[in-house]
């Protein structure tokens, strides 16, 4: 089913601009997860119900998300991105009203669950407009650049949380995600364009849809780069899931000491797709990657020396190799994303939501079964984190012993590679 690539040039957008609007557009999906943490307690209160029972605002909106993740890119590709995510951004807006207005858990949940459904099109969509518009190095800085916006959201959601329930209750932490949605809602009204005119698109048939799926994921360059950037990035999800093990009960900090884990892991992934977007065009692809895999490396192998030399891992030590681990992944990152959307010009949003799939499930398993296996010992943790990054290494490693590279190309391949399969 090849398609040719579509001589329709992409409108020109000022990169800041779109950067800043992009990188919004993938921070409303962590916003919604991470700014009601500080107000788990309040919610358990006024509606009566136990610790399991308010955990599940979080699983209804992570099931969610995870499902439509392979909905959002396709129906970009065949009725436009702006469309889709103007139709994302008021869909989330109306979700956010019902949950600050919800009487009781049930109809949380439920507001929750759209949410979710609503969330990931900001993220999804928005790594397809950016090789819609940009090419090559271009691309990677752009890319970068988002990546280094989107990283903050961790960080600074919980604070802002936290800061609202302080001064009010746990329904305006929604009201202002209600605001949050608002702003850039307008803010794609009015900066972004549609990148992907009528006739480079696709039909939406479901039939044709299933077909390109299976296409996309049985095949084998798509298989070695979705598994090297999701293995990649789960040696630090692993303990971003243990978290709450790993800062109350290994570290030994108190419940509102999780900035000491966050922050500098934060910092590292800023820094990465800071240095990433600089070294574009100076720095191969290639040997780009290599740092970044060779610093994640270093941070596995140093986390797992310092954990079986010390009794009682403490900060800053138990620290520092997620800081470089942070590091290694965002510089590696936007070069295996833009490789995958390269290989499908006219079905990049497919290939991006099938990406972001990828790495959700897999995030899933870590969190609900792997984590809970590993956290309670230090040096498990630590060699469940070195066996991922080993194991994203070695997927870029398959992928480079083909003779290709993971580096965005110059010009975008055919719809369906078949140099290297």
């Amino acid at each position: 089913m090849p398609e040719s690539r579509s001589d329709t040039q992409p409108p020109a957008i000022p990169l800041r601009r779109l950067a800043l609007l992009l990188g919004g557009l993938a921070m409303f999906g962590p916003f919604a997860i991470d700014t009601i943490f500080p107000a788990f307690g309040a919610m358990r209160t006024q509606f009566g119900v136990d610790r399991v029972a308010i955990q599940q605002t979080l699983s209804a909106y992570l099931v969610a998300y995870a499902l439509m993740s392979v909905v959002h890119g396709p129906l970009s590709d065949a009725l436009g991105r702006r469309r889709v995510i103007l139709t994302g951004l008021a869909v989330f807006t109306l979700a956010s009203v019902g949950c600050a207005l919800a009487p009781d858990l049930h109809t949380l949940l439920a507001f929750r669950v759209l949410q979710g459904l609503s969330a990931g099109v900001g993220m999804i969509v928005g790594r397809a407009v950016i090789r819609d518009v940009l090419q090559g190095d271009d691309a990677q800085r752009l890319m970068s650049q988002v990546s280094m916006i989107f990283g903050i959201a961790p960080a600074v959601a919980p604070v802002i949380g936290g800061w609202i329930l302080g001064w009010s209750h746990w329904p305006a932490i929604f009201w202002f995600l209600v605001l949050f949605s608002l702003l850039l809602f307008a803010g794609t009204w009015v900066v972004l364009p549609e990148t992907h005119p009528p006739q480079a698109r696709l039909q939406l048939v479901p039939r044709r849809l299933l077909r390109d799926y299976v296409a996309i994921f049985a095949n084998p360059r798509f298989q070695r780069l979705a598994a090297a950037g999701a293995f990649n990035f789960a040696a630090l999800f692993l303990y971003i899931a243990s978290a709450p093990v790993f800062v109350v009960d290994i570290l030994r900090l108190g419940e509102s000491q999780f900035g000491w884990f966050f922050i500098p892991m934060i910092s590292g992934m800023v820094l990465g797709a800071f240095a990433s977007g600089r070294a574009a065009g100076r720095i191969s692809g290639t040997r780009l990657s290599r740092i970044g895999f060779a610093c994640c490396g270093v941070a596995v192998l140093a986390n797992i020396a310092y954990t079986a030399m010390v009794d009682q891992p403490s900060i800053p030590w138990a620290i520092l190799p997620m800081v470089l681990n942070a590091f290694g992944i965002a510089l590696v990152f936007p070069i295996l994303t833009l490789a995958i959307l390269d290989m499908y010009p006219r079905q990049r949003g497919s290939a991006s939501s099938l990406q972001a799939f990828t790495g959700l499930v897999l995030h899933s398993l870590v969190a609900g079964v792997i984590s809970p296996l590993l956290s309670r010992e230090p040096l498990w943790l630590a060699a469940g984190a070195a066996v991922f990054a080993f194991l994203g290494w070695a997927f870029w490693r398959w992928e480079i012993s083909f003779g290709g590279s993971p580096a965005c190309p110059a010009e975008p391949a055919a719809l369906e590679p078949t140099d290297r399969l």
